[in-house]
């Protein structure tokens, strides 16, 4: 055999090892489906879920008790828990109170959760080798378990805004609203803020999606990997609270979580809302590519 058959041989050898090495975009999306039913699936999700959705139920029950001789739920206000007090006269404001009390604690440690056992969960289990072995590579098997975390996110905030339009429906009357502003806006509209309001919540949790999918690359123990992400949450939490450090706060991930609530202002307030946006995405890019860079040099031996 001559050396330019050999050489022919040997390049058609690679062109083949490509085409099987890399995946067509339908086998893409094939893994993040598979990614999706292994994650909603688990029992640990699933529990997830109930807990969030339970948590609109105990306190559409608790407002009930609380109001059923005709006095007022909560306090005044406007922002965040203070849609309590509209609850007795508008059901819908019991999607706005649900979404502001599990968004400092539940929905972030959910995501932190799914997010920390994304990489580890999978080095842990022995399964991490076998999807490198198929035609994934680590940049797409990374950015399928992101798109995976991300897409829970909405699933989780969706759980929490419809378990709460269920119970508050069920519990209290439903018609126009009354604005923080003081304007009146129809139903419908108000169902749309809602729905703009749900999907604000999930964006806010990009960067605790990012976060956690990072630190999941640095263990092969996804029980580490979640603990240390809901630590890290809980921390942040805990130094925005503290005055001392209030030129520090604009930067932590949760400071503009609850800027959610200027979308039921009548014009809306959008500075904060933008605020928290961009911070999220500087979050998603600074430790998404920190995840990758980590990952791609990461030894895989399980």
């Amino acid at each position: 055999m001559s050396r330019a058959e050999v050489e022919a041989g040997a390049e058609a050898e690679r062109v083949e090892d490509t085409a099987v090495r890399k995946p067509s975009p339908l086998w893409t999306f094939g893994l993040f489906r598979s990614e999706l039913l292994t994650t909603f699936r688990r029992w640990r999700t699933i529990a997830l879920l109930a807990v969030l959705a339970a948590v609109p139920i105990l306190i559409g029950i608790a407002i009930k008790m609380e109001t059923r001789d005709g006095s007022t739920a909560g306090g005044g206000g406007g922002e965040g828990p203070a849609f309590i007090s509209q609850i007795t006269n508008n059901g819908l404001f019991l999607v706005f109170t649900a979404l502001a009390a599990t968004l400092p604690f539940f929905l972030p440690m959910a995501i932190g959760v799914i997010a920390g056992d994304a990489i580890a969960g999978e080095a842990n289990a022995g399964t991490l080798r076998y999807l490198l072995v198929a035609p994934a590579g680590r940049t797409r098997l990374l950015l399928t378990k992101y798109a995976t975390t991300m897409t829970f996110c909405l699933v989780a905030t969706l759980v929490v805004a419809l378990s709460a339009l269920t119970v508050g429906a069920l519990l209290f009357p439903l018609g126009e609203l009354t604005t923080i502003s003081g304007t009146r806006i129809s139903f419908t509209e108000g169902l749309l803020r809602a729905l703009l309001i749900a999907l604000v919540v999930a964006a806010s949790l990009i960067g605790v999606a990012a976060l956690g999918l990072f630190v999941s690359t640095l263990t092969n123990s996804g029980i580490a990997a979640m603990a240390t992400t809901v630590g890290l949450l809980i921390t942040i939490q805990i130094l925005d609270q503290i005055p001392q450090l209030h030129a520090l706060q604009p930067y932590f991930f949760s400071h503009y979580w609850l800027s959610f609530a200027d979308l039921m202002r009548d014009p809306v307030y959008r500075d904060d809302m933008v605020r928290n946006l961009g911070l999220q995405g500087l979050y998603a890019a600074v430790f998404g590519s920190a995840a990758w860079a980590r990952f791609a040099a990461k030894d895989i031996t399980a």
